[in-house]
């Protein structure tokens, strides 16, 4: 028709469609960030749960995506020397890409290989099973379920929670043979513990990234992380008795451990493990020597200030010289990096004393835990990727203003997205790596109303989040522990959904009670 148009001019005379036309553009331009978001998630989840294709490739194509969809004609990257250089859109998408992939490698490679190497010292040398018996000596057979968790939880700050739960599911089901009952709460003690140190907890490759984007002090993140964590685990295990008193899981053959072979898991007599003291340091020194740089760190700051304990220490240590060149040292060691060293030199030296092991037996042990942590690197690197193409690509800019908008709270929208995300893609690590990704721009400058560090905790709460079967976890659980499907769902996949659940609320109970701002 004569002055109409296609769609807008159907409907509307001809200066009515233009200005129609320019208003849906401008929503458009300011709505495309979360545009971008959902393509590019919807990609992950097609390509790992459909196309089977690796996380890796997965995730790296996805972030490739998310920059070609983010529609700059040029990209400004920074090259080796420090020079900024101008590319055009398609190189410079792959050129961002690449850059988003190494920062997030340099972060996180070191503290995932020496953490596989303190895992794997720990098992080999019998300090895992020492510090389990212990516990469960602590704590009393009748209260063996504390004690898997609260060893768990202790064991698996350094350990990634696939190789924690290989190797705590035959104390759990040994007991199940010797109690003849409570295997769900064994199993989900075990599930509770380890899932929230590797939410909550330098090494693990999640926390580290949101540390990183967040511009947390490492300290400061481990120790709250532990903290808010053991006060969820507290609550968490209340829930795993309530599932054990619904939900009886029958002992059965399983992938990891045949029923005969539980006679002998705790057969080993005491006289060929290491003393507890050299069991339990490897894990604890690192944490003490991170946990020291936050001290001598918030030391200073209230010296500055002329007040408290912080110019007291300053005073006592030779005052702001001396105390300049001690933190000069407490800082190298405190480093996550060379902390993590020191306690897997530790680990080794146990290993070495107690079994007896030359130097070719260490390498040839090394060789697989170093494998599967390099796996790790690249796939977390990879989302490192796809979370750094999101936020070149506006997507944080976006969810802030939607949450300015609407006056939402930024610790429970942390929460929500890594949640989301979660859910779609199945994987914590990924989760986290994307909610910190979007909301680290959002808190620059923002009010909080309390420390980043809750933030913190929000993010690795929600990506905890109801795990089901597109999660590698719930599979790992699922075959260990000879479970079903339908029980995994019934046990597992309802204890991290309460967790996480749990978790949030401690977080923001506590950001209101102890802002620490």
């Amino acid at each position: 028709m004569p002055g109409r148009l296609i769609f807008g001019w159907i409907i509307l005379p001809r200066p009515a469609s233009i200005a129609a036309m320019f208003f849906l553009a401008a929503i458009s331009a300011s709505y495309w960030p979360f545009v971008v978001l959902a393509v590019s998630v919807a990609f992950i989840i097609i390509a790992i749960s459909k196309l089977r294709m690796h996380p890796f490739l997965a995730l790296i194509l996805a972030a490739l995506l998310a920059c070609l969809l983010a529609g700059n004609a040029s990209w400004d990257v920074v090259q080796k020397d420090g020079k900024v250089k101008t590319m055009p859109a398609l190189v410079g998408a792959v050129e961002m890409v690449s850059k988003g992939l190494g920062d997030s490698a340099r972060d996180i490679a070191i503290s995932i290989a020496l953490a596989a190497i303190i895992g794997m010292c720990l098992m080999e040398s019998g300090g895992a099973d020492k510090v389990v018996r212990r516990f469960l000596a602590f704590f009393g057979e009748k209260h063996a379920g504390w004690a898997l968790l609260w060893s768990t939880f202790i064991l698996s700050a350094p350990i990634f929670f696939d190789t924690m739960f290989m190797l705590m599911v035959p104390l759990a089901m040994a007991l199940r043979m010797r109690t003849g009952k409570d295997y769900t709460l064994y199993l989900m003690a075990i599930c509770c513990g380890g899932t929230v140190t590797h939410s909550m907890t330098v090494p693990h490759p999640g926390p580290v990234a949101v540390v990183e984007s967040l511009k947390l002090n490492v300290g400061e993140s481990l120790v709250g992380g532990l903290v808010i964590g053991a006060i969820t685990c507290f609550f968490g295990f209340l829930f795993s008795k309530w599932l054990n008193a619904r939900t009886d899981v029958p002992l059965r053959e399983s992938g990891g451990v045949s029923l005969q072979e539980l006679q002998g898991v705790s057969a080993k007599p005491e006289s060929e493990l290491p003393s507890f003291f050299w069991s339990i340091t490897p894990v604890i020194l690192p944490i003490l020597l991170i946990s020291l740089t936050t001290v001598f760190e918030l030391a200073h700051a209230g010296a500055a200030k002329g007040v408290g304990w912080g110019l007291a220490m300053v005073n006592a240590l030779g005052g702001a010289h001396g105390f300049d060149s001690i933190r000069a040292w407490v800082d190298f060691i405190g480093h996550k990096n060379i902390a993590l060293l020191i306690g897997a030199a530790i680990s080794v030296g146990v290993l070495v004393k107690q079994r007896r092991f030359g130097l070719k037996k260490i390498e040839d042990l090394m060789g697989p835990p170093l494998e599967t942590a390099c796996m790790i690197i690249l796939i977390t690197s990879a989302g490192g990727a796809f979370g750094y193409a999101l936020r070149i690509a506006g997507v944080g800019g976006a969810v802030a203003e939607l949450a300015k908008n609407y006056s939402l709270n930024l610790i429970l929208l942390g929460w929500i997205v890594a949640a989301v995300v979660r859910v779609a893609q199945g994987s914590a690590t990924v989760a986290m790596l994307t909610a910190a990704s979007i909301m680290a721009p959002m808190v620059v400058g923002a009010d909080l109303g309390c420390h980043p560090l809750y933030l913190f905790t929000s993010i690795g709460f929600g990506a905890m989040f109801c795990s089901w079967m597109n999660d590698s976890g719930f599979w790992v659980v699922s075959r260990l522990s000879g479970m079903t499907e339908k029980e995994t769902l019934r046990t597992w996949s309802l204890q991290l959904t309460a967790d996480s659940i749990i978790g949030l609320l401690v977080t923001l109970i506590l950001s209101k009670l102890l802002p620490l701002v």
